[in-house]
């Protein structure tokens, strides 16, 4: 694993691909309470077509190592924090990709600065005013006080549960690896430092302001590639047609049977509709 060293603290990330290929460099996105585990499958078929791509791990809970004290962990911010790996790695016309909570930050990344991205790519996430869906609201409103954040993620620490409807049992159609789960929970459970950057996304997080956002969308002429899964109860897919509706040059797939974590299991599907 590699890292860079920002203003606002590590991110640590994978890059994959030939360094010197001629396509578009990707940049992926996960959201609350994953990393870069999410695209790993999807980065390795896109090196197989000769794109590199980069997975950082974002600070959105998951991540090893705490951001610095002072860190904008806003939406925007953290927006600002991708625009600033971007650039310390020296890339330009990027593929953004992004999912789930990570979807709503590219959205505000590409409303505050979109001149190092040439084209983006939404798989199932928020938008317009569902940030969160009604299902994680609950847990989004806890997660803004840090000292109940542990205790939530000690709730879901026995397997079953980690992989309910209180968990992550909504984004997957298959049965998730239980060690790539308990990964995404351990960082929380063990580090008050990263705690403490959840609770500042969370407190921060506000329906308004995506949908704000959204009413710009047609400032962003770039290519747009909406790939959804169909069968997602969180995200569902007239959600993506509205979304697709919003940008003057986008175009929509949908994938049948998936859900909001479908990178993980049908990883082929999003690589090719990526490399599109």
């Amino acid at each position: 694993m590699d890292s860079v060293e920002l203003a606002q603290g590590t991110i640590a990330y994978r890059a994959v691909g030939p360094a010197d290929g001629t396509q578009p460099p990707v940049v992926f996105v996960h959201g609350l309470l994953a990393d870069n585990q999410l695209w790993t499958g999807v980065a390795d078929k896109l090196a197989e077509r000769g794109v590199r791509s980069y997975a950082p791990t974002w600070p959105l809970g998951s991540h090893q190592k705490a951001m610095n004290p002072d860190a904008d962990l806003s939406p925007r911010g953290i927006a600002g924090i991708i625009n600033g790996f971007i650039d310390a790695v020296g890339l330009s016309d990027v593929t953004l990709v992004g999912n789930d909570t990570g979807g709503a930050i590219c959205q505000f990344l590409i409303d505050t600065d979109a001149s190092r991205i040439g084209r983006l790519v939404l798989t199932n996430c928020d938008a317009f005013d569902v940030f969160p869906p009604r299902d994680f609201k609950m847990l989004f409103v806890a997660g803004r006080r840090e000292a109940l954040i542990k205790p939530l993620a000690v709730s879901i620490k026995p397997t079953p549960l980690r992989h309910s409807r209180l968990g992550y049992g909504l984004l997957f159609a298959n049965t998730p690896d239980p060690a790539v789960t308990q990964s995404w929970i351990e960082p929380v459970l063990r580090d008050k430092d990263v705690r403490r950057d959840v609770a500042k996304l969370l407190r921060e997080v506000r329906p308004k302001d995506l949908l704000d956002v959204s009413t710009r969308f047609g400032a962003f002429t770039k290519p747009v590639h909406i790939v959804w899964g169909d069968a997602d109860k969180a995200f569902k897919v007239s959600f993506a047609e509205r979304l697709a509706a919003a940008f003057p040059n986008a175009r929509l797939t949908r994938v049948p049977g998936a859900k909001t974590f479908f990178a993980m299991e049908r990883p082929a599907e999003l690589a090719a509709a990526i490399a599109s």
